[in-house]
């Protein structure tokens, strides 16, 4: 019998969640996903601590201002590790954007724009490359423009249906519906313990937005992220993607046992009712939806606070 990884790869693409490229290729996964609080653990890295310093001496070279300097040198290193990270991997990167940006359609399209030219520089075409927004309207707006330019988004911190609709109305390439935080959220506020996987808050969340895509015939990939167990990742196996820790694919990887598909384009339940957004009923939709407002909150804050730690990294 295989193990539950190579079982799940029949059904599901898998991707790589983490910085760390060297990883990365004990497991084989088509895809990977950075972010800035990924990027921050791994540069504190001895074997990662060189692309700090090459990307510190690449920008002082470009004679910029300070800001302009420090907005280069983050995204040049993220690229820097995309670049490395592409070549372990068949497949495609998400590196991104600024979450301070987050609320600001403009400067989204600009700075993604700029993160393809550096990978361009390096010889790498934007078919390899996703770009990372957060699921705010703005950053779905600018996810908007971006897919009609041939850059393709991946639209992370997503946690609630309403982020998913607009989304996929928006023609975004992928999104990544956040499984574990929104299980994070539902045990702070019901001071339950714990949830049976096939109960987990997280899990039917991405069965839901997975089934309604499939239903109305979207072409955006759903790809599962943030898990805190393994039985998560179980509950939702045949989903476009998932992306999991170094840590969960080990466990995956190093136990037997059998993984029957739980999501199937065949097989999408009721029908549910398609909507179409505008940003007044976006923006009420989450509203009403405590768990996303907060979760969407959060976790541009905690992205901030990790890429101001990494420009400091930078700056010393």
């Amino acid at each position: 019998m295989s193990n539950l990884l190579e079982q799940l790869k029949a059904m599901t693409t898998v991707v790589a969640d983490t910085g760390e490229f060297a990883a990365i290729e004990c497991y084989t996964p088509e895809d990977a996903t950075t972010n800035p609080s990924l990027i921050l653990k791994a540069v504190q890295q001895e074997q990662y601590r060189p692309l700090l310093d090459q990307t510190r001496t690449w920008v002082e070279r470009q004679n910029l201002s300070q800001t302009s300097a420090l907005n280069l040198m983050a995204d040049k290193l993220a690229v820097s590790f995309g670049e490395q990270i592409l070549k372990v991997i068949p497949g495609r990167i998400s590196t991104e954007v600024d979450a301070r940006l987050s609320f600001d359609t403009q400067a989204t399209i600009e700075r993604a724009r700029g993160l393809i030219r550096l990978y361009e520089e390096a010889g790498i075409g934007k078919e390899r490359v996703l770009i990372k927004i957060a699921s705010t309207w703005e950053g779905i707006q600018a996810a908007r423009q971006l897919e009609t330019e041939g850059i393709n988004c991946n639209l992370t911190l997503l946690f609630g249906f309403a982020q998913a609709v607009a989304c996929a109305e928006a023609g975004v390439y992928l999104i990544s519906p956040f499984v574990g935080r929104i299980l994070d959220w539902y045990k702070k506020d019901t001071g339950r313990d714990s949830y049976p996987a096939a109960e987990d808050p997280g899990v039917l969340s991405v069965s839901k937005i997975f089934n309604y895509y499939k239903q109305h015939g979207y072409n955006t990939v759903v790809m599962g992220a943030s898990f805190r167990n393994s039985g998560e990742i179980i509950e939702l196996a045949g989903c476009d993607r998932l992306t999991i820790s170094p840590q969960l694919l080990d466990e995956l990887a190093s136990t037997e046992g059998h993984i029957e598909r739980k999501l199937d384009p065949a097989k999408t339940g009721a029908e549910q009712t398609k909507l179409s957004l505008n940003e007044a009923q976006f923006r009420w939709m989450m509203n009403e939806d405590a768990m996303a407002t907060e979760k969407l909150a959060e976790g541009i804050r905690n992205f901030t606070a990790d890429q101001i730690k990494l420009e400091q990294l930078l700056q010393s």
